[in-house]
């Protein structure tokens, strides 16, 4: 007897943007281009009007081009980057940032903050102690040393003037970047082919991805948010109109979604947080706080915060927040 399979469940925004529709034309070739950054892989699929005057060689090299200057300002794994610098800066120092860092890390304080610091940039030793940087560990750590390392954790102890755009190093603070960086540089890439003309694309970094305007047959850029393995929840498709989905857990890597308040990784019942925003860079840092709190504490912070939120269990449960329950047409928000 073969095995019914669940009915798929599509999740649309609540309107269209009519400005997509300006740029919009049906005849526009689909390029597809791909390449490597932050340790993954990333994936275009792009509109290109004839009008634009671009060829894929042309494309691939812009894109390519943007990621590497994200990668050189906000890697933790490059020594020479802008990031791995404000690291090793002596205490005191005000570091000039890029307009790119500037920009994240104005999200990022302001993530932590409405997050209870349950998303922080500045949890760098802690990942560094777990092996989760370019040191690698074959022993975990001990409380002790988690204990000594988290005296040199927190997003308070940062002052940024977003105006001069500086960072002052208090002293022995590291940043990690990893939980917003592939979000911002997926809206990046999208900004970058806008600039070219290129107003409607699918852009993917790593499972994180945005999708701005229409295909050419007047469909929206659907993506399948993925299961994880051995639980059978019925499939969910998103139309990324103007919308960007990042997803967080511990069911592809392990736990190595670290919680900066204990230092411990975060396991929880749930095993992957999927957050829908208009910026990938939102999604992403909210997808890694949801998966740091507790279920319940995860489900109130995406109320009120406004949510667009799927939580899975490790049960093979699912909790979607008001927001994705209206974008499916659930007969009701989540309780």
């Amino acid at each position: 007897m073969t095995q019914a399979c669940p009915a798929l469940r599509i999740a649309v925004p609540e309107a269209v943007d009519l400005a997509a529709f300006r740029s919009f034309d049906p005849s526009a070739p689909v390029v597809h281009l791909a390449g490597e950054t932050m340790g993954t892989r990333w994936h275009v699929r792009a509109a290109v009007p004839q009008s634009a005057g671009l060829d894929v060689q042309q494309l691939q090299a812009l894109v390519q081009a943007r990621l590497d200057a994200i990668v050189a300002d906000m890697s933790h794994w490059e020594p020479g980057s802008l990031l791995s610098r404000f690291n090793h800066a002596d205490g005191g120092a005000q570091v000039a940032l890029s307009e790119d860092f500037a920009a994240v890390m104005a999200v990022a304080l302001d993530i932590a903050s409405a997050s209870g610091g349950a998303f922080d940039p500045a949890l760098g030793r802690i990942t560094d102690l777990w092996g989760l940087g370019p040191r690698q560990m074959t022993i975990d750590p001990g409380q002790r040393q988690i204990d000594e390392t988290l005296s040199h954790v927190g997003w308070q102890r940062l002052a940024f003037d977003e105006r001069s755009r500086t960072l002052r190093q208090p002293g022995g603070v590291w940043l990690d970047l990893s939980g917003i960086a592939k979000g911002f540089a997926a809206d990046a890439v999208a900004d970058t082919l806008a600039g070219q003309g290129v107003y409607h694309a699918l852009v993917e970094i790593g499972g994180e991805c945005t999708g701005r305007g229409l295909r050419p047959d007047g469909d929206p850029w659907w993506v399948d948010i993925e299961n994880p393995t051995g639980v059978q929840l019925p499939p969910l498709r998103v139309a990324l109109h103007q919308l960007s989905v990042a997803t967080s857990g511990d069911y592809l890597r392990g736990g190595h979604t670290i919680d900066p308040r204990t230092g411990w990784p975060a396991m929880h019942q749930s095993t992957a947080v999927t957050v829908l925003h208009s910026r990938c860079m939102i999604a992403d840092a909210w997808a890694t706080a949801l998966s740091v709190l507790d279920d319940a504490s995860a489900q109130q912070m995406a109320r009120k915060q406004r949510l667009i939120a799927r939580i899975v269990a490790r049960d093979g449960s699912e909790w979607l927040s008001p927001g994705l329950a209206e974008m499916v047409g659930a007969d009701a928000a989540a309780a």
